[in-house]
């Protein structure tokens, strides 16, 4: 973590993270594409979405999560800042000439050799199916079923550990606690994503969350009853209802809202904690 100078109150607190590792270069333009900001509105203009609008303009980078160029090897040609994910990204040149975007892993460097393959060697970034993968190991961007493309363990410092491996099943443990099987035919990136440090980060000022693209949110102790459950009340008052709620009333603390009769639910073995 990269800390500051106490020029200022907010500087005193302010951390970022350390971007030394990245690679000074310009994103490979045939790679990124404009996505316009809806500002958490949806198509017929209504915010459904609070608290978002503005910031900073950004470039969203076309990242591959299928990694689907089987047994042909490429070199990590760059580490990339993307402002539109939490981790790193890699850019990767295969033998064959082409060029794609991948996660980066969390001790990836510039010039590593990386393959996808159903048996590739179990080193760091390598892409394999799971049913190759021993008891112990850490695996990220891991796919739920074949050929889709990853989905689990894919934000700063996430990781999935291999429990069991039984009657075609992987049983892996998510950095949530769930403990989940997923067919061992499944792809996954060996290793822990890069990036782990950001949960430390410090924003500082409401200036640095204003160029995040974060607008202010207001307690609802403090608004008038008309506007919020919270609201009301000569000075600063208890919030008046048993159950902590939403601005619509909605209970909100300690109420589980996963679907009981999700149909994915005989996959968890054991629950998050």
């Amino acid at each position: 973590m990269k800390k500051y100078s106490p020029t200022t109150p907010s500087r005193r607190q302010m951390t970022t993270v350390d971007y030394g590792v990245l690679s000074a270069a310009e994103p490979f333009k045939k790679l990124v594409i404009k996505i316009s900001s809806k500002s958490g509105r949806n198509n017929q203009g209504r915010i459904t979405t609070r608290h978002q609008g503005g910031g900073n303009k950004k470039l969203y980078r076309l990242i591959d999560f299928k990694q689907d160029k089987l047994n042909i090897s490429g070199r990590v040609e760059t580490l990339e800042y993307d402002p539109y994910r939490t981790a790193f990204i890699a850019l990767i040149v295969y033998k064959d000439g082409e060029r794609r975007y991948v996660l980066a892993s969390k001790d990836m460097k510039v010039g590593q050799e990386i393959i996808t393959s159903e048996n590739a060697p179990l080193k760091e970034s390598n892409r394999l199916a799971l049913k190759n993968i021993p008891v112990g190991y850490f695996v990220h961007n891991v796919e739920l079923n074949k050929g889709t493309g990853g989905q689990l363990a894919r934000s700063a410092g996430s990781y999935g550990e291999v429990l069991a491996q039984e009657n075609g099943w992987t049983h892996l443990k998510l950095s949530s606690g769930e403990i989940r099987k997923i067919k061992w035919d499944n792809f996954a990136s060996l290793g822990q994503v890069s990036n782990p440090d950001w949960n430390l980060t410090n924003i500082g000022k409401a200036g640095r969350s204003r160029w995040l693209g974060i607008r202010p949110t207001v307690r609802g102790t403090a608004m008038n009853p008309v506007d919020h459950p919270y609201g009301g009340g000569e000075g600063r008052q208890p919030r008046g209802t048993r159950k902590p709620k939403t601005l619509w009333g909605k209970v909100t603390g300690g109420r589980k809202t996963r679907n009981r009769k999700k149909w994915s639910n005989k996959m968890i073995i054991e629950k998050r904690k």
